[in-house]
């Protein structure tokens, strides 16, 4: 690690913690405050969290996004941080905060690849064929959503390699190391070999402290590393797998390019633990003062399993209770995270390794140390919404009424397929779609099928261009999203998960049509959380209590582990609501329609793939 690169810590951080507990001061005792920093597709945000676990302010910018052509998106770390630092701003002045009191600080950001320069550490272009910053924007990530690495993919896939039963079989077009070989096979060869490699979460705790420590969450979850004794992993990195699929260079000098060896020449680090302190260049950057600490960061999805899962529960009709039961570590094996946006992630814990086809993982010591996560997902959910209202011919006459009543589309067509309802006496509202099946994987497939090449499809198709047909498909759109959520639930368990709640959140948990849905389909309760638009915010603050926890227990002299991560979810989450599946005489019939529909919807999705394959043996 060279001298910059070293954790600057100052002295009067010791001072300032041991001023905040003075006992002559406790009329007006201070009360710390922790950053939790989300980097989404769309938006960076900054929430800011008391010592209680309330979020006491929250502010966001909305970050650029370049596609140069089809399938190509790219975004600009030096356009995040600077929408970073001003959030932290925002936050921090709209509401009062004194900077003297932030103790800690996390980051989740989507599982990009952001590419900086190893002799400058300087960003890389990442836009072929020139690779040069011409606009004036640093271009350097490779966001998620990018499906460029085709061709990538698919020779990775063909290597069977054993480390591939870690991603449900097959590395998905979506993880960063497809891309990296993007790169290897596009960039001119000097330029690929100054380039050194980030997930950009890690990278965003490198911008702010200066260490080029990698988080476990980060590295296992996408890039192809097995943590040390999983399967005779020896390294993490897989030296036989880099140099069969034409990446041997990056095995260089421990594998530095990529993060190198832990304990050799690289430092990894499970979810919140001190990465590094706020430098002084990032402290300016974001009016705060050097020496805070920063918590190892976590791809956003894992934030959202971190900001819901540790609520207590008691799963009456109305709320879950704080109050009331234990809650350990092993009740989160039983529970779900959704985290809906764009896309929606799912993620399970277990305290073994389960193995399901489809699903990425099981990765090992990505939040909690010696647990398992497995992630499952679908690929378009709030997209995939929004693009069948805004594709329908009704869509602009829906958007004006919906503005005459000063409400957004979604909710304005929720209320007339309620009113759609009454008017046809129907007894539930999915009775208005039993003879309209759409299956909606426009985007590919990511759980369970883990096929890039799904489509859409649609059974019962007319000519109706009304407001009543644009609701319609907007209703089969939500049931689509419904039963394939219980399709993933459905395979995570049978390979032996015991999932049997779904801890939701985004703002698709204000959809409440939806959520019923969701919990009558999978015939098991659905939880909100309190903060339905931050709770992956939430999260990202709760991994700065974990860092501040651990730099004072350092501090101390107590070990330097601090709080445990489950401890501070245990106590900082907040009372959210339960949605119930339908119960009473309309609860089972409208239960027995849709597994009718459930039936169907299996047979579009295993129909579509043997159509294609017949088709594919005709033509090639």
């Amino acid at each position: 690690m060279s001298s910059s690169q070293v954790p600057f810590r100052t002295p009067y951080r010791q001072s300032s913690r041991k001023m905040s507990v003075d006992p002559r001061n406790e009329i007006n005792p201070t009360i710390e405050h922790y950053i939790g920093i989300d980097v989404g597709t769309g938006s960076a945000r900054a929430c800011i969290m008391n010592d209680h676990g309330d979020i006491v302010g929250l502010a966001s910018e909305n970050i650029g996004l370049w596609q140069p052509q089809t399938g190509y998106y790219e975004q600009s770390t030096t356009n995040i941080w600077r929408c970073i630092c001003t959030s932290i701003q925002r936050a921090m002045n709209q509401h009062n905060i004194d900077p003297s009191t932030i103790k800690g600080i996390g980051f989740d950001a989507t599982c990009s690849l952001a590419v900086f320069s190893e002799d400058t550490d300087q960003p890389v272009c990442v836009t072929g064929p020139n690779f040069d910053n011409k606009d004036g924007n640093d271009r350097n990530i490779i966001l998620w959503l990018d499906h460029r690495p085709v061709k990538e993919t698919e020779l990775i896939n063909d290597t069977n390699h054993n480390l591939l039963r870690y991603v449900g079989g097959k590395m998905s077009i979506e993880m960063e190391i497809p891309k990296v070989l993007w790169l290897k096979n596009n960039m001119p060869p000097e330029l690929f070999a100054r380039c050194k490699f980030y997930d950009l979460t890690d990278a965003l705790t490198h911008m702010a402290t200066g260490g080029e420590q990698r988080s476990f969450c980060s590295v296992v979850c996408k890039q192809g590393f097995v943590p040390v004794g999983v399967d005779g992993s020896v390294k993490g990195w897989q030296e036989d797998f880099l140099t069969d699929i034409g990446l041997k260079d990056l095995c260089e000098d421990n594998f530095k390019r990529m993060g190198g060896v832990n304990g050799v020449n690289g430092q990894y680090l499970t979810a919140g633990q001190v990465c590094g302190y706020l430098s002084q260049k990032a402290a300016a950057d974001m009016g705060l003062p050097a020496g805070i600490a920063v918590g190892s960061g976590v791809i956003d999805a894992y934030a959202g399993w971190i900001g819901t899962v540790g609520a207590k529960v008691q799963l009456d009709d109305e709320t879950l209770d704080a109050t009331h039961a234990s809650n350990d570590v092993s009740q989160a094996f039983t529970r779900l995270a959704a985290v809906a946006g764009t896309s929606t992630c799912h993620l399970a814990m277990s305290a073994e390794p389960v193995f399901v086809n489809g699903v990425w993982g099981p990765y090992r010591d990505v939040l909690i140390p010696g647990y398992w996560l497995a992630e499952g997902g679908q690929s378009a959910t709030g997209e995939l919404l929004k693009h069948v209202i805004e594709t329908h011919p009704a869509h602009q006459e829906a958007l004006s009424v919906a503005e005459t009543f000063n409400t957004n589309i979604y909710d304005y067509l929720n209320e007339h397929l309620r009113e759609m309802a009454g008017k046809e006496k129907a007894p539930f509202i999915s009775h208005l779609g039993r003879h309209f099946f759409f299956y909606g994987d426009l985007f590919g497939n990511r759980s369970p099928i883990a096929d890039p090449n799904m489509r859409g499809s649609v059974v019962g198709l007319s000519s109706d261009k009304s407001m009543d047909g644009l609701a319609l498909y907007y209703y089969a759109t939500m049931e689509f999203i419904a039963l394939q959520t219980r399709q993933i639930i459905e395979q995570m368990n049978s390979s032996g998960h015991k999932i049997s709640s779904i801890f939701m959140s985004g703002s698709q948990c204000q959809n409440g049509i939806l959520m019923e849905l969701m919990a009558t389909s999978c015939d098991m309760p659905v939880l909100i959380p309190r903060y339905v638009h931050a709770a992956v915010c939430h999260g990202a603050a709760m991994l700065g209590a974990k860092a501040a926890s651990e730099a004072a227990a350092t501090e101390g002299g107590k070990g330097g582990e601090g709080e445990s991560l489950w401890s501070i979810m245990d106590r900082m989450s907040k009372v959210g609501k339960a949605v119930h599946p339908a119960k009473g005489d309309a609860g089972k019939k409208e239960k027995k329609l849709l597994d009718a529909k459930y039936k169907v919807f299996l047979e579009m999705c295993e129909s579509q793939q043997r159509y294609r394959q017949e088709i594919d043996e005709v033509v090639k």
